[in-house]
């Protein structure tokens, strides 16, 4: 496999990572999206994402948002993109923070630093903010910003200018036989074959793959909003507040970011949504409801006018872990998604992964497989719950 040909369809944050890692690593790469890396469609489109290592008692994941750390500053520094901002992230909790507290353990031996702050000094530092309803707060030093889209078009372009192959095309498997999927059908009529295949592509997974991952991966509308703050106000730009994440009302957001506004995402799992039909308009009451948390959290905004909105989804497994597995009918056919709003953050370190596992082999951590989706049919955890095998609550994830 090191010299055959791997087809990797979508060029998000999981797919073009990935496809990156695969040429690196020697194999002839092809990749494809129908609509381009970071469109408005995807998943990984938008400005800005966070970056924070604490997952509870997950310590998969938090070992990956070190390496994927690493490989952030790395592409800044071959690409000169400034895609990562360390701005540290501000923790809230109410009286349960036993999700942050399961972390700390991990986070310790990884050598991220964590901060307990009391709240009279949470206060002090942080004027802007309301602490009313928090009992506890605690602050990720190396936690910061990701610039999403144009992290999507500069490891394309990386793609491209190290020697892979990019299609803007539209994809779906072709029959598989005797356990092997030997080429794909592509929105121009052609068909490509290749000696394995890496299906990355987000929303579009479970209408690819009906029968695997029908009512296994549910895609669900998230709304994220961008409030004015006052002229003249850097105390609501990233020099002066961190990311900030409501554990109690499920909100999270980044300061000023790219120059947009103040970013409000709202975490909590939306309603049903067709990543390629459905209408990207926010909706009157989910501005409100964003508005009246402003009012409570930074009072200073409760009033903000509204700058502009986006529409995205996740991508929800039952569990909230990730898929990375083969398909059960072809060995040489790799499902890589089920985001569940936390995975941009991991697109380098995953992507390595993934070329690990295609090119020599080796098999992915059980709790990414697609067997146990089986076993979680018609589970739904909420998004405070904390992901099958680990303790305390589950954070709120990361939309555009």
């Amino acid at each position: 496999m090191r010299r055959g040909h791997v087809a990797v369809v979508g060029a998000g944050a999981f797919g073009g990572w990935t496809a990156l890692w695969l040429l690196r690593r020697g194999a002839r790469v092809t990749l494809l999206d129908a609509w381009g890396p970071g469109n408005a469609r995807a998943s990984s489109g938008g400005e800005t994402r966070a970056i924070r290592a604490i997952y509870g008692g997950d310590r998969i994941y938090s070992e990956w948002v070190v390496r994927a750390l690493e490989l952030w500053r790395e592409a800044d520094r071959r690409w000169g993109a400034h895609l990562y901002r360390k701005m540290g992230a501000l923790w809230m909790c109410g009286d349960d923070d036993a999700y942050v507290r399961a972390a700390l353990p991990a986070l310790e031996e990884l050598g991220l630093a964590v901060r307990t702050l009391p709240l009279t000094e949470a206060r002090t530092r942080f004027p802007q903010v309301s602490f009313d309803g928090v009992a506890k707060a605690y602050l990720e030093e190396e936690a910061g910003t990701l610039l999403a889209r144009r992290a999507c078009e500069a490891v394309a372009r990386a793609f491209v200018d190290e020697g892979g192959d990019y299609a803007a095309l539209a994809a779906r498997p072709a029959a598989m036989r005797s356990g092997v999927l030997e080429s794909i059908e592509l929105s121009d009529g052609a068909r490509l074959e290749a000696d394995a295949f890496v299906f990355a592509c987000g929303p579009w997974l479970p209408e690819l793959f009906p029968d695997a991952l029908a009512d296994r991966i549910t895609i669900s509308r998230q709304e994220v909003y961008y409030f004015g703050a006052p002229a003249g106000a850097p105390r609501f730009a990233e020099a002066e507040l961190p990311i900030w994440i409501d554990m109690e009302e499920g909100y999270y957001g980044l300061p000023g970011g790219e120059r947009r506004g103040f970013k409000v995402a709202d975490s909590r799992r939306g309603a049903a949504f067709d990543p390629t039909h459905g209408d990207r308009l926010p909706s009157s009451e989910g501005i409100d409801a964003a508005r009246a948390f402003l009012g409570r959290r930074f009072p200073e905004l409760g009033s903000a006018p509204l700058l502009e909105a986006r529409v995205c989804q996740y991508s929800n497994t039952p569990d909230g872990h990730l898929v990375v597995d083969t398909h059960p009918d072809a060995d040489n056919l790799w499902i890589v998604g089920g985001g569940s709003g936390h995975g941009f953050k991991l697109g380098p370190a995953l992507g390595e992964a993934v070329a690990r596992h295609v090119l020599d082999g080796d098999r992915p951590d059980p709790r990414l497989a697609l067997g146990r989706l089986a076993e979680l049919r018609g589970e739904r955890r909420t998004l405070f719950d904390q992901p099958a095998g680990a303790s305390g609550r589950r954070a709120p994830g990361e939309s555009p």
